[in-house]
């Protein structure tokens, strides 16, 4: 590049004989602040319009391209995104200049809260951010010891907030909470765009303090309210009892969830029933909201050999997902006891079961919760629920919101509960061969 900068220029005559006559030098000015301006002024139009053009060059070829280049303002670029950061650092740094109660100003409050908004913005409730405080009650569940009032939630087809069901002997169960009650408030709170860790924070609580929950309930023109002392819940998720039968002597193994628990409980079950010799299997998910995949998987292996279970991915993409072990009741009758709480992991060992036509599915329709969801621990205790794909039954039906239909229909209305009797179970035992 050209120096910009005068050269200095010197008067010198070379070595004449005679002395030339003296011209008087004119007097240069310094330059004004004012022209100073104006040729940097100059100066950067010229490369103002050299970075134009270049800057036009490069939109033309990226806009050619198959796969667009992402620009991300303040920001590393996330992948196939283009999006601008600086609004969101505008925010944040306006709201605690702006706010008139510093006070309720927390910066890793309002970062929680922009991550939570930003994962409900997917529309899909079952993809959520937790934070730390939310990660460790949704853990102590799986882990099947909490404290709260034992239900289990989730939403509708409609997106509306609803119990899955209520656990066995537990408050909620003793107060009447039912499957498939629309939960409209938690205390004073209306639960229309709350998120399910909200939920679940709301509903826990020290045991021995009290939540109010108002709950729609179908055929049922009133909203119902229930005050629910809290407790400590600490469920087995597998209990085995027995029955007799027409064939003999049946083991009736309840399953109340898919826990850390659950693989060891049910394996101890099924070897204690081995040992009584007993002649046919009924297996009790009614109000099992689901929990862990792995677990549905190890217990449906025990019966089917072969495909349990298959995951289908955004880009069409299906796996399967195999039996874990060699199957100790492969040739033991059994049946299925589902209704409008069993959900995710109950539904998936129940589909696996009716398309191998290795048991008899009966009750009522489940609920219909389809999806798969990835745990991803974050820093700081936080975490991400993120449904990543759908799963089918061996024969590729998938059941969201449309849950699984059973082989045998027969309701448990609300007279059989007083009453103490079980029509679903005692169809059980009579069918099973």
């Amino acid at each position: 590049m050209p120096e910009n900068l005068p050269a200095e220029s010197k008067n010198s005559s070379q070595f004449a004989e005679k002395e030339a006559p003296t011209i008087p030098t004119p007097k240069l000015k310094k330059p004004s602040f004012v022209n100073f301006v104006m040729q940097f002024a100059v100066v950067a139009a010229v490369f103002f319009a050299i970075g134009f053009s270049l800057g036009q060059k490069r939109i033309e070829v990226e806009k050619r391209s198959f796969v667009p280049t992402i620009s991300v303002s303040n920001q590393l670029p996330p992948k196939n995104q283009n999006v601008d950061f600086s609004l969101f650092w505008n925010v944040f740094d306006t709201l605690p200049q702006k706010y008139f109660d510093k006070s309720a100003v927390n910066g890793q409050k309002m970062l929680y809260g922009a991550i939570s908004g930003m994962v409900a913005s997917l529309g899909d409730p079952y993809t959520a951010f937790l934070d730390p405080g939310q990660n460790k009650a949704i853990e102590s569940e799986i882990a099947g010891s909490y404290e709260g009032v034992g239900i289990e939630i989730g939403f509708d087809k409609d997106n509306r907030m609803v119990v899955i069901s209520p656990l066995k002997d537990t408050p909620a169960d003793k107060a009447g909470v039912l499957p498939g009650d629309v939960i409209l408030k938690i205390g004073d709170k209306d639960t229309f765009g709350m998120t399910l860790p909200q939920a679940v924070e709301l509903i826990r609580g020290q045991a021995g303090t009290n939540v109010t929950l108002t709950f729609l309930r179908a055929n049922v023109e009133k909203p119902i309210v229930r005050d629910i002392q809290r407790a400590s819940i600490d469920v087995k998720s597998v209990d085995v009892t027995y029955k007799d039968a027409k064939i003999g002597q049946v083991a009736v193994i309840r399953v109340s969830r898919f826990g850390d628990k659950t693989d060891n409980e049910w394996d101890a079950a099924v070897s204690e029933a081995l040992t009584k010799n007993v002649k046919a299997v009924i297996v009790d998910m009614r109000n099992n909201p689901g929990g862990l995949l792995t677990s549905s998987v190890h217990l449906a292996s025990d019966f089917v050999q072969g495909t349990i279970v298959k995951q289908e991915y955004s880009d069409g993409s299906v796996t399967s997902l195999p039996s874990d072990h060699a199957g100790r009741l492969m040739n033991m009758p059994v049946a299925v006891l589902v209704n409008g709480g069993s959900a995710s992991a109950a539904e998936i060992f129940s589909g696996a079961l009716q398309d191998t036509k290795h048991g008899k599915i009966v009750g009522v329709k489940t609920f219909g919760k389809g999806t798969v969801q990835d745990v991803v621990d974050l820093p700081g205790g936080s975490g991400l629920h993120v449904t990543i794909a759908k799963w089918l039954t061996p024969k590729g039906h998938s059941i969201h919101h449309v849950g699984i239909t059973p082989d045998v229909t027969v309701d448990l209305i609300q007279q059989d509960r007083d009453s103490g009797k079980d029509p679903q179970l005692e169809k059980a035992l009579e069918i099973i061969k």
